[in-house]
């Protein structure tokens, strides 16, 4: 059985996959600004390539799932969908985004390489479906985050539904794992078990998501968390062998409009992906 998904992106396809060394998907939360995310592609798509690392370009057009009704959400779909292509055209990297409705798959597939379902969402059939059939209409791929109320054995459910499309190019993303109230565990045994897991000749790529496992959930009007932990867990989850790696990043974590308390400083993410590569290495 063999892990993998292929990631168009704008020039050459991105392989994720066991015998591949691990992707980095990174970038802000949210989309605060054009420059910004500009900024941020640019430095980390640098520190990828300097290290052989595939890169893939993350930010949000929309944050429907805030702590906060007065929590910034996103510029919404048609100025985050033109922040997301330039970024894709001007460094040439794919970029993925999540989408939170059925009618969103469509519209931003056209402009996206992966599709990304919230970890809240990983069990919404109609947006699943919608997600799988557009990814195959326009070649893209589909990540789906492990809800934090999901043993990795329940996740056959949501990546057997967007299976059910057609769709072959799968990532699924552990980000945690309740652990009574305000807390989340990284279970790294459940992350063994997601990479053994799939069916037949193909399984998806597995992603571990070091920003949000970090997280405090709930913890006041927006959620906590330990940033100077995401390190520790990336490079345990190097160490794992996992496919890829999910790390947000800002300039000013502190002012970041999303996600401020888990969110690694920019200087530090070239550092932190030397580190992956060379863990990586000795794994494989």
């Amino acid at each position: 059985m063999t892990r993998s998904c292929t990631v168009q992106g704008p020039d050459n396809p991105v392989a994720i996959g066991a015998s591949e060394p691990p992707a980095i998907i990174a970038g802000p939360c949210v989309i605060e600004s054009e420059s910004l995310c500009m900024t941020i592609a640019e430095r980390v798509a640098a520190s990828c390539a300097e290290f052989g690392l595939p890169f893939i370009f993350k930010a949000s057009f929309d944050k429907a799932n805030r702590t906060s009704i007065d929590s910034p959400r996103g510029p919404g779909v048609d100025e985050g969908l033109a922040v997301l292509a330039k970024a894709r055209s001007e460094f040439g990297i794919p970029v993925t985004t999540d989408i939170h409705l059925p009618d969103h798959a469509a519209p931003v597939a056209e402009v996206v390489d992966v599709l990304q379902i919230p970890a809240f969402l990983c069990r919404q059939t109609d947006l699943l479906l919608a997600a799988g059939e557009a990814a195959v209409q326009h070649g893209c791929a589909v990540n789906v985050k492990k809800g934090q109320f999901l043993s990795p054995a329940e996740m056959e459910g949501p990546v057997s539904k967007v299976a059910s499309t057609g769709c072959r190019q799968l990532i699924v993303t552990d980000r945690g794992t309740f652990f009574g109230y305000n807390r989340l565990v990284s279970d790294f045994i459940g992350v063994g078990d997601l990479l053994e897991s799939g069916s037949g000749d193909h399984a998806p790529a597995v992603c571990f998501d070091a920003t949000h496992s970090a997280q405090l959930p709930g913890a006041g009007s927006t959620s906590g968390g330990r940033r100077e932990r995401v390190p520790l867990l990336a490079r345990a989850a190097a160490a794992a062998g996992v496919d890829a790696l999910f790390m947000e990043c800002h300039p000013d974590p502190q002012n970041a409009k999303s996600d401020a308390s888990t969110m690694l400083p920019l200087d530090g993410v070239h550092g932190l992906v030397a580190q992956i590569k060379r863990i990586a290495e000795i794994v494989r």
